[in-house]
């Protein structure tokens, strides 16, 4: 059975792709140099790694939805699925490099879009794990699998991901909504003669603020008001 060996070698936005995609560059090789390999039908499942790097304390906040507090991250700081893709690689003898194009989704209610979201700088831990049908042979046609043992660590740039993100969302959001409740949100915009989805989104928030009850004065309550000096609770 031929032994390959893969590594990642880097990683960029596609600036054509028509939505977000991160290209991630292959190196190939195998254990004998004269090896003819005809063409490589490779499967990937790619997974980030969370526990294979630190965490600052806005990072923290940001990853408490899907982690928990600090302190139970021993246990709940697991691999999270990132993406499964496929390629299908052309002949070579020895060793070849090429393209594994991923597409990506910036859903926040995707478990990997929150976590990249979340970090401010740094890399992302990845792993990557391969699988699948090659068809070698010098003087002849043989198949053989993959192993599934085949992996490749790989720690992407966090500016990788943000590039990517604004070539197709620049400065924006995005969110996932139930067709119910987006019809709802049209009828309110309508009603109000609203803009814009963002004055929509602005006027909903600005009228929940102001359905909020008037926090009560301490000082009416028979309570003695904080000094400025010191700290209050949040």
């Amino acid at each position: 059975m031929t032994e390959f060996t893969f590594t990642c070698t880097g990683v960029r936005a596609d600036a054509y792709a028509a939505g977000p995609t991160l290209v991630f560059r292959l190196r190939i090789t195998t254990a004998d140099p004269q090896a003819r390999v005809h063409a490589l039908a490779l499967r990937c499942q790619i997974r980030i790694e969370p526990a294979r790097r630190g965490y600052g304390p806005a990072e923290a906040e940001g990853l408490a939805d899907l982690f928990g507090e600090r302190s139970r991250w021993g246990t709940t700081l697991q691999p999270v699925q990132f993406a499964h893709v496929t390629a299908m690689v052309p002949s070579f003898t020895g060793a070849t490099e090429t393209d594994l194009v991923v597409p990506c989704t910036y859903d926040m209610d995707i478990a990997a879009s929150r976590y990249l979201s979340a970090l401010e700088d740094g890399e992302a831990p990845l792993l990557l794990l391969f699988s699948g049908t090659a068809f070698t042979g010098a003087g002849g046609f043989r198949v053989e699998p993959v192993p599934w043992d085949r992996e490749a660590a790989y720690r992407m740039p966090v500016a990788v991901w943000r590039e990517m993100v604004e070539q197709h969302f620049p400065g924006c959001g995005w969110l996932r909504l139930p067709r119910d409740t987006m019809a709802d949100l049209l009828a309110y915009r309508s009603r109000h003669a609203l803009a814009s989805w963002e004055a929509t989104v602005r006027a909903l928030l600005d009228a929940a603020v102001l359905a909020q009850p008037p926090q009560p004065d301490p000082a009416r309550l028979g309570g003695a008001a904080p000094r400025v000096t010191e700290r209050t609770a949040p």
